[in-house]
């Protein structure tokens, strides 16, 4: 996995837009892991990019505690979150490789559930900076295509 592209979001609502931005690039099969300490924003990163594939007015509750939100979008959107997870195996009972298959799976947390998840992720980390989150995008060949063919504003 080689680091592709690092963005700086001031606000929330430029993580949001950050999330907006990606969805364009995502087709079905494709897996987004979301990374980066508690409060960092990988919830309003995920509802961005879960609102650009399904519409303006659908609520996106954060999955920590349902561990799994699913959205009925084309191609399905399938939103985990593996933070409350104490074993990494406790993912095969998810059925997160399904997920996958038949849309697009964005997982926060990814590292909980590491060995047991798809491969080929693009893999969002946020770190902090003074004054910004920075939001490192990670990733194979294909990713490192697509996202040179997008521009983020």
């Amino acid at each position: 996995m080689t680091l592709l592209m690092t963005l700086r979001a001031g606000s929330e609502s430029d993580t949001d837009r950050i999330g907006r931005q990606l969805a364009a690039l995502l087709r079905a099969g494709d897996t987004v892991f979301l990374s980066g300490a508690l409060g960092m924003g990988k919830t309003v990163l995920a509802r961005g990019l879960i609102r650009a594939l399904a519409g303006e007015e659908i609520e996106v509750p954060s999955p920590t505690f349902a561990l799994i939100q699913q959205y009925a979008t084309t191609p399905p959107v399938t939103h985990a979150d593996l933070y409350r997870l104490e074993d990494p195996e406790e993912v095969m009972e998810l059925g997160l490789d399904e997920a996958a298959e038949a849309g697009i799976l964005i997982v926060e947390w990814a590292e909980h559930g590491e060995g047991y998840l798809p491969g080929g992720a693009l893999t969002v980390t946020a770190r902090e900076e003074p004054g910004a989150r920075v939001w490192e995008l990670a990733g194979d060949e294909d990713w490192a295509a697509r996202l040179s063919e997008k521009d983020f504003v």
